[in-house]
């Protein structure tokens, strides 16, 4: 292997690792909601975080995707097999009819990463459905197409399953989701399920790709936590969730940045290539031992109409975690920012 895709390589893999911390701050900002908020708010949370992504990404991904010129079932169906694909997740499409098209999400379940199924509600599950599957026919304007589930993970069936129906008559909002536990879903055969064109989905496409799209839940999951909870209680959740998370995986994002603990320096570096990693400009100076971190950028949420600077708290939270796992009193600030807005000016040590 040359030494440019020794590079290449190396670079992937420090985009999965900021996937996976997104990832995982995601999963775990669920759980916060569930366990300081309850089920209810959690599920509307949820519900939310949804609705939002399919309101902004379903149809614009049915044309990158090459998937608009087929029938609504067919059409739904794929893409959630292909865009998940693209993340990482276990996911399993089958073919029935042009009006009937099945989805499985096999396990172990992407979303609910490792032990965190055991701490998702089913109404949280459910909610995800009503927010996304459930408006794919409102977004076509096919009011005739529903989503039937089968199974569901965290109830205990094998995975969660259902299928997209095209019915004869209109469905009124409370038929858009159904439940029908007593069915299965087919056997996927990969042979028969849809691929990306290779050509305009190169390698190095598909892992930013891999990368954004963890990070585009937490894009969507701050502001709307702000609009569901109000600044105050959002920015807790924020922070904390943050926190918990960096502490937690530090040691597996820093394997593959080559770093490692110590004390402000040596987190200064992991900083250094977590920025770069997720795209975002920073300078940094250091006097007398202290660290000034300069963050120009932060494009993850650059373009969020309805940012309020209590989003802040994602990054915040995050440091703080990661700081801690780095090693002990590793003191991080948010010295200056502007309407909670880049750049931001971070202290370090």
């Amino acid at each position: 292997m040359s030494g440019e895709q020794n590079a290449q390589e190396a670079q992937w893999a420090k985009w999965r690792s900021v996937a996976d911390l997104y990832h995982a701050f995601f999963t775990g900002l669920i759980l916060t909601a569930v366990s300081r908020r309850g089920t209810t708010d959690a599920a509307e949370f949820v519900f939310r975080v949804f609705r939002r992504q399919q309101q902004e990404r379903f149809l614009p991904g049915l044309e990158k995707l090459g998937l608009s010129h087929l029938p609504p079932a067919v059409a739904a169906a794929q893409y959630h097999y292909l865009s998940n694909w693209i993340g990482g997740v276990h996911v399993e499409y089958m073919y029935e009819t042009d009006r009937k098209a099945w989805i499985r999400y096999a396990p172990p379940r992407w979303i609910w990463r490792g032990t965190a199924i055991c701490g998702v509600p089913g109404e949280v599950s459910r909610a995800m459905l009503r927010g996304w599957h459930a408006n794919n026919g409102v977004a076509l304007g096919n009011l005739n197409l529903g989503f039937v589930c089968t199974k569901q993970s965290v109830d205990g069936q094998d995975g969660l399953e259902g299928y997209y129906f095209e019915y004869d008559q209109p469905l009124e909002l409370d038929q858009r989701l159904v439940f029908a536990r007593h069915l299965e879903a087919p056997l996927f055969d990969p042979a028969t399920a849809p691929a990306l064109p290779v050509t305009s989905w190169p390698k190095p496409r598909l892992e930013k790709a891999y990368r954004n799209y963890a990070m585009e839940y937490v894009k969507t999951a701050g502001p709307v936590m702000v609009q569901c909870f109000g600044p105050e209680d959002a920015g807790y959740l924020l922070h904390l969730t943050g926190k918990l998370i960096g502490m937690q995986y530090f040691d597996e994002i820093a394997r593959s940045f080559a770093a490692g603990r110590g004390g402000a320096k040596e987190f200064v570096a992991f900083l250094r290539i977590l920025f770069e990693s997720q795209d975002d400009a920073v300078e940094i100076s250091e006097s007398h031992g202290k660290f000034e971190i300069r963050q120009q950028t932060w494009k993850l949420m650059a373009d969020v109409g309805d940012y309020h600077p209590a989003c802040t708290s994602v990054l915040w939270g995050l440091f703080e975690g990661l700081a801690a796992g780095c090693g002990r009193h590793i003191p991080v600030h948010l010295k200056h920012t502007v309407g909670g807005k880049a750049p931001f000016v971070w202290s370090v040590g």
